[in-house]
């Protein structure tokens, strides 16, 4: 089986069809499947009167358990299904569920459309369906920096990342990603409830997209043809509270000439994060179009390595 073509071939499934609506109302998603059993583990295993050590100890013990089982069970499929072309078709659909790129760009589109025409109240609502800030208190700068935002890191998070790892690893590899992805986004988070028993996770998160960061930041700099998406990128991406977040989100910045990042708000809280290419102008609904073209060029650019990856190892 080579790898890098099955992630070309669940890419395209991916962007042309995603995942039927029809088949989500009959079994739902595997994300949704993965995403109760950590739920579930989290709810038993997470006992408040528990030491932080232990809370820790025991997260990460629920975590190695579901990536280990997720990957198993992955790898027990890949085994299965039969060498040919039909058995082939099947293995990229399934790696297809686990690869956001169409409704990445569908969930910001659904922000540029209603800021396009100065609809803030649209814009607050579909922007709040991506980002966990406050929309209440974001104006058209900052629903279009958000959505910017959550289009760099998740073009990392939710596309190149999981691609990189099927790349080297087929259905197991992408498979053992996305749980770990998703138990970063449901455990790995630094409060009271999480910060000891999704310490494991967040850190493993962190791990496994170390690489696929770096690489997403260097195809949005690619894609733009703008040297200043370089340098911005160098200079700024370890500002980022997130050891790898920054590299996309400071190559977009750079490459659309706008500042990102910055000072938020979460609930009652105000979070005084550093800007990404501080001094440049606040972006606007312009720049969440241009925003999504320099995606798909960039994701353009990721699925001719893949491509190159292919020919090389055939």
């Amino acid at each position: 089986m080579n790898f890098p073509a099955l992630m070309l071939a669940a890419w395209a499934i991916e962007a042309a069809i995603g995942w039927p609506s029809r088949l989500y109302r009959h079994i739902r998603h595997p994300v949704v499947w993965l995403g109760a059993g950590v739920a579930t583990l989290e709810r038993k295993l997470n006992a408040p009167h528990l030491s932080h050590a232990a809370r820790y100890a025991t997260g990460a013990s629920a975590t190695l358990l579901i990536v280990i089982a997720v990957t198993a069970f992955a790898w027990a499929n890949s085994l299965l299904l039969p060498p040919t072309w039909p058995g082939f078709l099947v293995e990229a659909f399934i790696a297809s569920s686990l690869i956001a790129s169409r409704s990445l760009y569908m969930h910001v589109a659904a922000v540029a459309v209603p800021l396009s025409v100065n609809d803030l109240a649209a814009a607050q609502m579909a922007v709040s369906k991506i980002v966990g800030r406050d929309p209440a208190h974001l104006d058209e700068a900052g629903i279009a920096r958000a959505a910017m935002e959550s289009l760099s890191e998740n073009a990392s998070d939710g596309v190149v990342a999981p691609l990189f790892w099927g790349a080297l690893f087929g259905l197991p590899g992408i498979a053992a990603y996305k749980s770990i992805n998703t138990l970063d986004s449901m455990i790995g988070h630094r409060n009271e409830r999480y910060s000891a028993f999704g310490g494991f996770a967040a850190r493993l998160d962190d791990i496994a997209n170390l690489v696929p960061a770096r690489l997403t930041g260097l195809l949005i700099a690619a894609a733009s043809i703008r040297p200043q998406a370089f340098s911005i990128m160098i200079r700024d991406a370890r500002r980022h509270r997130s050891p790898n977040a920054g590299w996309p989100e400071a190559a977009m910045a750079g490459a659309l000439g706008v500042r990102l990042s910055g000072p938020r708000i979460y609930g009652d809280r105000v979070s005084d994060e550093p800007w990404l290419n501080a001094g440049a102008r606040d972006p606007d609904a312009k720049d969440l179009r241009s925003g999504l073209f320099l995606y798909i060029k960039a994701m353009a650019l990721g699925a001719a390595l893949l491509g190159i990856a292919w020919r090389l190892t055939a």
